[in-house]
């Protein structure tokens, strides 16, 4: 039987020690397929921060200690509770950020992939041996745990960018502090909980709600020693900086503007599907969907025609109507944003082959934008160079796959890119030569599966770290080498040369 979560409450509190603390100031989250508002979220401040931060760091050292086997014992439970609570999550994220149920239930599975990745620490966390270095003695490394880590997540993945970032740092032995975004508060409020019942020790996994205030006091607090930080590259620049200026560890994951080459010899039918799902999908709020096609020789007008087929016929809705596969944007001002971005394509002389201000839904409640594709697109248009963040797809035609790498070069991010083909040698050539950190080849989205590493290039990524995966290991511990010997006996003599044999 699947157990049953209480309704998400009228207020998303903070999560420390192991209970709620309700005391703060108050902000509506508005439900984005409405407008009305779902709940009210606490907006904590340097004060709460610093609670969290002396609850965490009496608990990290004891969780530290815990055997590596004890401490994959509690994720695993906590994977099982997760999942139990599917639905309860699929609910949450469908009031709070207007997930369809598909892609929320994708969500769930792409975070639960890198929390069994986690339960593999056992083996990641092992380290290396060199036998008799010299005479009688051994070296040998250690992976130790950093002690307090934060993670400051976006809206657009409520519960699978807190999964990513607490799984790996709690494997390791550390105690996290999750900031999510004030806009989708529930979904880590509710991790959190359920972590405790599998066994997370109070304190280890502490929630602090809360606007800008809680990040600058997260980025400053001397007791915290790693910050992950997902979101906007300008803002992701500025984290990585004052942290860093802090002392601490910073991983800070930025933008994105992915392109998609699509060359003549690709089947032009797959290639659309492929566009059409990677534009779209999430209502373009992912920083891996595809916000350009590149349009390779003379194969731009068969595709653009498929791909405004298959867009056309795309259902936008509220998560709670079935037949919804593209949902709402987060926000009133993401919505006028968007529309602002269409006006702009169109103002600059794009063509704008599907219109989604014309959705049905526009004039109505929520912050609804349908699926739009912009034709001629150049390098010189705002909606080429900005991160528009919605369904917003622009074609960009080249004649040859030498421009098209140009053009993602040229480009400041460098998150995704992709190539449809049918030639082994131009899938080569892209994936060496490509300036991303995350290739496709006849994929449209490449995010690697969770053993690999998540992460991009150039203002896509401030921070020598990738997420998850390996690096994410690597990321939420330390080195620690230890030079070891053990006489017999004592051999006497003073020697003030290095050692030898």
């Amino acid at each position: 039987m699947t157990p049953t979560a209480p309704a998400a409450a009228a207020l998303a509190a903070h999560w420390i020690d192991g209970h709620e603390a309700r005391d703060g100031a108050r902000l509506p989250i508005h439900d984005p397929a409405t407008g009305a508002v779902a709940r009210e979220v606490l907006l904590g401040d340097r004060a709460t921060v610093e609670a969290a931060v002396a609850v965490a760091t009496a608990a990290a050292r004891e969780w530290g200690e815990v055997s590596v086997t004890g401490r994959v014992r509690v994720l695993r439970r906590w994977s099982e509770r997760i999942t139990a609570h599917r639905e309860d999550f699929v609910r949450i994220m469908g009031e709070e950020q207007g997930k369809v149920r598909a892609d929320a239930e994708g969500e769930l599975m792409r975070g639960l992939e890198t929390l069994d990745v986690a339960c593999s620490a056992a083996l990641l966390l092992k380290g290396e041996i060199s036998d008799n270095v010299a005479s009688g003695v051994d070296a040998f490394s250690i992976r130790a745990p950093l002690g307090v880590c934060a993670a400051i997540t976006p809206f657009n993945f409520p519960l699978m960018a807190p999964l990513y970032l607490s799984s790996i740092a709690l494997a390791c032995g550390n105690a996290m502090i999750l900031k999510p975004s004030e806009r989708v508060p529930s979904a880590s409020l509710l991790m959190a909980r359920l972590g405790e019942e599998a066994g997370v020790p109070p304190g280890v996994l502490s929630v602090v709600q809360g606007d800008r205030a809680v990040v600058e006091a997260i980025l400053d607090d001397p007791g915290i020693a790693a910050v992950s930080f997902i979101g906007s590259s300008p803002v992701a620049r500025q984290v990585h900086a004052r942290g860093s200026a802090a002392g601490k560890r910073v991983q800070a994951f930025g933008g994105a503007k992915n392109h998609m080459v699509v060359m003549p010899d690709a089947d032009m039918g797959f290639a659309a599907d492929a566009a059409v799902s990677a534009a779209y999908g999430s209502t373009g709020q992912r920083c891996m969907a595809i916000s350009v096609v590149v349009a390779v020789g003379g194969c731009g007008d068969e595709l653009v025609a498929a791909i405004a087929e298959r867009a056309g016929r795309v259902g936008v809705g509220p998560a709670t109507d079935d037949g919804a596969e593209m949902g709402p944007l987060i926000s009133a001002a993401a919505k006028a944003r968007v529309e602002a971005a269409i006006e702009g394509a169109h103002g600059a002389g794009a063509t704008l082959v599907l219109d989604g201000r014309d959705h049905e839904r526009a004039g109505g409640d929520g912050f609804f934008v349908g699926p739009t594709l912009v034709d001629g697109v150049t390098p010189a248009m705002d909606v080429y160079r900005d991160e528009v963040f919605g369904p917003v797809l622009s074609v960009l035609r080249v004649d040859t796959l030498d421009e098209a790498i140009a053009a993602i070069d040229a480009n400041p991010y460098g998150n995704g890119a992709a190539i449809f083909t049918a030639s082994g040698n131009a899938a080569r050539t892209f994936q060496r030569r490509a300036s991303a950190g995350m290739i496709g080849i006849n994929v449209p989205i490449p995010i690697p599966n969770a053993v690999y590493s998540f992460g991009g290039w150039k203002d896509s990524r401030f921070g020598d770290q990738h997420m998850a995966g390996t690096e994410g290991f690597k990321f939420y511990t330390k080195q620690k080498v230890v030079t070891s010997r053990w006489p017999d006996a004592p051999d006497g003599g003073v020697s003030l040369a290095f050692p030898g044999r």
